[in-house]
């Protein structure tokens, strides 16, 4: 009767419990024989809530004694449902609520420890197993990992592309000749001229044959000997020589500054499609050289490149050749017309005053018995300077004679008038205009007029003398004519006072 008493009174307690907690998950080094009274127990294995409970997992409470099944070796939760009396302390809760705690705090830092020496070898740590919680907790690691895997695989892929950029640069090859190197068809002294490559053009280098280099310029694609080219860090250093740093004027009339500030006081104007040698570059600003001086002007209003001398294959060179000939004969054409329109001019003139005076001696005979008062002289009228005389002839000699007769007149700009005020290319044009031959209103666009004739050693009178934004006329003995600056107007000057970009002719 007892037996079913207690029986009885157990079951109640324990429903008891179970109603109030009827999961409570613990350490089973906290409760090792710490239950008070004795009862049955059953173990399972799994998470708070039962939805991960374990079948195969059971374990029984004898004399105060359980039997649990480990989740690692390094872990061990047990979820008891325990038939315990409510007699259980609230000292005994806070003490395994604080061990619980504790147990969880060390398990993050042995999961630290173990990540920082995997981290280190790229291996799991030696006699150690990863412990994982849940599935979420599993999901996060592969994460981690994959992240860590991308990093160091980009950290890996920097380094080639550092090393094309290297190649790319050591890819320039440049002409070191007296004037051209033959490009040939094959690496072969018998192999068809396909092109020339001029002193200091550039080029691509290709690859290497031997004593030969495959190499690409403009429109040319063949070999050149090794011993007339530099290639590598060489033609890296040459090229800052012989490269022309330029800036093209975008706009419509560009401000040049004493300074790199919009606020600083403008050095002169220039128009658009000028071209400007760059001396020097900064952040926004370029620093580049006009007539009135060296002055900056913003990159926003100018395009920035390199310019160098390229290759040039056969068949292009014929069609250059035959259009340049082709336009010399079309120039000396419209000279010679506009030459016999002017003498005409002047015969028509000659006519006029001969009948002029025929006119005016028969009025004196007529009126020669009439006394007239004597009249005072008009004062005489300062005389213009004479105009330099030009030696030499051709068509190109008279150009430069008749452009020197201006000299002492205004430098206005944008102007084109010869005795009103004109600009440095508005002279040119004017000169030019004169004998039958359009140019453009552009310093910059009359550096492609004509034809190249190789510097100013090879200059002749009537040869445009190109600048960095600037352009003159060839008089000979190392002089030019040209629209200088507001303050001095058109004047003679040294042809070499300032760097040559090029010197073209047009007869």
């Amino acid at each position: 009767m007892r037996k079913g008493v207690l029986k009885v009174t157990v079951c109640c307690l324990m429903g008891c419990i179970l109603l109030a907690n009827p999961f409570m998950t613990v350490d089973v080094y906290s409760l090792s024989g710490a239950l008070p009274v004795a009862g049955s127990a059953s173990v399972l294995n799994g998470s708070r809530d039962g939805n991960t409970a374990n079948k195969n997992t059971k374990g029984t409470s004898s004399s105060g004694n359980s039997k649990t099944t480990s989740l690692s070796q390094t872990k061990k939760k047990v979820l008891v449902s325990a038939g315990a009396s409510s007699a259980v302390s609230e000292a005994k809760k806070e003490e395994v609520s604080i061990a619980k705690k504790e147990d969880k705090k060390e398990d993050e830092n042995q999961n630290k420890d173990r990540e920082i020496e995997e981290k280190k070898t790229g291996l799991p740590a030696a006699g150690e197993q990863k412990v994982i919680g849940t599935e979420n907790d599993s999901e996060v690691e592969q994460e981690e990992q994959l992240e860590q895997v991308q990093e160091e695989a980009a950290e890996e892929v920097e380094e080639p592309i550092e090393e094309a950029q290297e190649e790319d640069v050591g890819g320039l090859v440049i002409a070191q000749v007296s004037n051209y190197v033959n490009v040939r068809g094959s690496a072969s002294e018998e192999g068809e001229v396909v092109g020339k490559l001029y002193n200091h053009s550039a080029g691509e280098l290709v690859k290497k044959e031997g004593d030969w280099y495959q190499i690409t310029s403009g429109d040319v694609t063949g070999y050149v000997k090794a011993e007339f080219v530099v290639t590598g860090e060489a033609a890296v250093e040459l090229a800052k020589e012989v490269g022309n740093r330029i800036a093209v004027v975008n706009t419509t009339t560009l401000k040049v500054r004493q300074s790199p500030d919009t606020e600083a006081s403008v050095l002169g104007l220039v128009p658009e499609g000028d071209v400007l040698t760059v001396s020097e570059e900064q952040e926004g600003w370029v620093k580049v050289s006009i007539e009135e001086g060296e002055g900056y002007v913003s990159t926003d209003y100018v395009h920035v490149s390199t310019e160098f001398v390229r290759a040039e294959s056969k068949e292009a060179e014929e069609v250059r050749l035959a259009k340049e000939e082709e336009e010399r004969q079309k120039a000396l054409e419209a000279a010679e017309q506009a030459e016999r329109e002017r003498r005409e001019r002047e015969e028509e003139q000659r006519q006029e005053e001969e009948n002029t005076v025929s006119e005016n001696i028969a009025d004196g005979i007529e009126e020669s018995h009439v006394v007239q008062a004597p009249v005072a002289e008009p004062p005489k009228k300062e005389e213009a300077p004479s105009a330099q005389m030009v030696t030499g002839s051709g068509m190109g000699a008279n150009v430069a004679n008749f452009a020197t007769q201006f000299v002492g007149n205004p430098y206005v700009y944008g102007g084109s008038s010869l005795t009103n005020g004109t600009d440095c290319s508005g002279f040119t044009m004017s000169v030019y205009r004169n004998f039958g031959i359009s140019l453009p209103h552009s310093s910059g666009g009359q550096r492609a007029v004509g034809y190249d004739v190789g510097g100013l050693a090879n200059a002749q009178p009537g040869d445009l003398v190109c600048y960095s934004g600037h352009v003159g006329l060839y008089i000979g003995n190392g002089q030019i004519v040209h629209a200088s600056t507001p303050s001095s107007g058109i004047k003679i000057s040294n042809a070499a006072y300032k760097p040559v970009v090029c010197v073209r002719r047009i007869f």
